[in-house]
């Protein structure tokens, strides 16, 4: 590939990763709620890019799980039946069991700080808003995930994470964050002691626990524009792009 190409296709993959992590946080911390709508256009326009940009990120994130495609190119934030949740859930038990069972007593002294590093700012963001404490509940086990060093356990555990914490957007009760905290800081000590049944079974109860926390009941849909929701995340990752623009049709 000839080296203008090459930088072509880097700036463009650069692109949409901005607009996957923008609306991915958005989506995980539940400022866009499951149905609503995600032009081509406004996402273009928000993000300074073109169509067929904003398409490949929307296409990214549909392979995520977190969109879904629609006919005549509508995307929006994906609505999984209350069954697809718990089958979502499941799945995350198993794979963050294999995730422990290949971490137990092998991490380094720099992991385990980065892993009680993170634990803190979950425990400094208790009492703020519940999505972001659930964003940050999420980034700890695709930090575990990490750590792995396997690509396809990373890969997983982070598509599996994603659309549990959609779920939550839907059949939710309150976020409870201090148990979120306790839980994750057992399972550092038991990785640390090398105690693989343990960190195993805490694992599994922990992930449980979450899942017995979060399936409930739908909760109610609001209407906000789309533009307000993605502004901050947009301005987050990528300011310089960030256009500003009009009104749009509200996300339902």
């Amino acid at each position: 590939m000839a080296p203008r190409a090459a930088s072509k296709t880097a700036e463009s993959s650069d692109k949409v990763g901005v607009i996957c992590r923008a609306l991915r946080r958005a989506i995980i911390e539940q400022a866009l709620e499951p149905g609503a709508k995600l032009p081509e256009d406004s996402l273009g326009e928000r993000f300074g890019v073109s169509r067929t940009i904003a398409r490949h990120a929307l296409g990214q994130l549909a392979a995520e799980g977190l969109v879904e495609l629609r006919r005549n190119r509508i995307a929006v934030v994906a609505t999984p039946s209350w069954q697809e949740a718990r089958d979502a859930f499941d799945i995350r038990i198993e794979l963050e069991r294999l995730v422990v069972r290949q971490l137990a007593g092998k991490l380094t002294k720099a992991q385990v700080a980065a892993l009680n590093a993170h634990v803190d700012a979950e425990d400094a963001a208790r009492g703020g808003a519940d999505a972001v404490s659930i964003r940050l509940a999420t980034e700890f086990h695709i930090l575990l995930a990490s750590m792995t060093n396997s690509p396809i356990l990373v890969r997983y555990v982070s598509e599996v994470a994603y659309r549990c914490c959609l779920t939550l957007s839907l059949y939710s009760r309150p976020h409870s964050s201090e148990c979120g905290v306790t839980e994750h800081r057992a399972i550092i000590a038991a990785l640390v002691k090398g105690d693989e049944p343990r960190v195993m079974s805490l694992m599994q109860r922990h992930l449980d626990s979450v899942a017995t926390r979060a399936l409930v009941a739908p909760a109610p849909q609001r209407g906000r524009d789309l533009l307000d929701i993605l502004a901050p995340y947009a301005e987050e990752d990528g300011a310089e792009r960030v256009v500003k623009m009009a009104k749009v049709v509200r996300a339902r």
